[in-house]
């Protein structure tokens, strides 16, 4: 069973659950963090806070905006994460353009 606890006015709000086994009776352990800061959120990604609040504002990236404030679950996170991951290709199969060809009185 899920409930909610805070820590005082400026903690942030936190799902908890009672660990199997290693807590006491009753005392439930905190299961992570919920959501995000901006700021928190391009620590973790190892981008610019800028580059993440941009994305968001339009609409490219996974986010959550509470009122007015955007936050990030770890599930946002992860989706910004693999959306971003490209293959290895090798070097013989990189494409190339072709020279562009210009246009006049040759």
């Amino acid at each position: 069973m899920n409930q909610r606890t805070s820590g005082g006015p400026d903690q942030p709000i936190r799902a908890t659950e009672p660990a199997a086994g290693n807590a006491p009776e009753g005392r439930p352990q905190p299961i992570g963090q919920l959501l995000y800061t901006p700021a928190e959120a391009a620590v973790v990604l190892r981008v610019s806070e800028s580059w993440l609040r941009k994305k968001a504002a339009k609409r490219l990236i996974p986010c959550t905006f509470m009122g007015r404030l955007l936050r990030f679950s770890p599930a946002d996170l992860a989706a910004i994460a693999t959306h971003g991951h490209r293959p290895v290709q090798p070097i013989g199969a990189r494409r190339r353009n072709p020279p562009r060809r210009r246009s006049g009185s040759t």
